[in-house]
């Protein structure tokens, strides 16, 4: 019964703090997550109802992924199976794009001029600087890349910083890792991408992955005429988008 209580205490607080963020800003975001352990179409659709009624200009929804070393991974819950979870990504298209909501990235949807310009850097494989306790960073060179991590604890990141070395560890990523790890990235944009970013982003020519980008047309997942420089998902492209970014793997 506490434990009942709580999640509802904790669901009315996420209202009142989305009902907060609705009022003071003109744009601001809702995550929901499905595929979630024991959950229904019906109970997603009662989820979807909650947070269309705020209109977000913005609604990020991401398909629940077990990660290792997680409590998931050791006691694996009962997930929704693969039907009944593309039945709900249906679902949330369907009502996304009821509402003026575009798909415009794999798991984001948005009004027009409200798309984010903080994640729209990262899916075009821009960089960015990690500052803070366990930050990230991505720096790009003529002919490298190079992705550096903070220290994690707190303590031990102020101790380090001030003493020059903010940095815990880093890695120059492999220029046979370079196309994957673009495609990883720009794929998820429903628009797609013009292919001179890629040799722009990793320093690679074309070249590198004219074969893997035929084998994606060739199955269906991506429309790309060699005389254009846009590479775009199909809806097949973006329903199986692990299978078309697996083709950009080194062998």
């Amino acid at each position: 019964a506490l434990q009942r209580i709580g999640r509802v205490h904790d669901a009315a607080q996420a209202r009142a703090a989305v009902a907060e963020a609705a009022e003071a800003f003109d744009t601001f975001n809702i995550d929901l997550m499905y595929a979630l352990p024991g959950q229904t179409l019906a109970q997603l659709a009662q989820e979807l109802d909650t947070a269309l009624a705020f209109k977000p200009p913005h609604l990020s929804i991401y398909h629940l992924t077990i990660e290792p070393n997680t409590r998931f991974a050791v006691q694996p819950p009962v997930l929704p199976d693969e039907d009944l979870a593309s039945d709900m990504l249906d679902l949330i298209t369907e009502r996304t794009a009821a509402v003026d909501l575009k798909r415009y990235e794999v798991s984001a949807f948005a009004r027009p001029g409200h798309r984010c310009t903080h994640n729209l850097n990262y899916w075009g494989f821009g960089d960015y600087l990690g500052i803070g306790a366990g930050a990230h960073g991505k720096l790009s060179f003529p002919h490298r890349v190079l992705r550096q991590v903070r220290w994690r604890e707190p303590a031990a990141y102020m101790q380090q910083a001030l003493a020059g070395n903010a940095v815990s560890n880093q890695h120059e990523v492999a220029r046979r890792d370079l196309p994957f790890e673009f495609m990883m990235n720009a794929l998820r944009l429903r628009e797609g991408f013009e292919l001179a970013r890629f040799t722009e982003r990793t320093g690679l020519p074309l070249s590198a992955v004219v074969k893997p980008l035929q084998q994606a047309r060739d199955q269906g997942l991506i429309d790309w005429d060699e005389s254009q420089d846009v590479v775009v998902p199909t809806t097949r492209g973006f329903d199986f988008l692990s299978d078309l970014q697996g083709l950009f793997l080194p062998a």
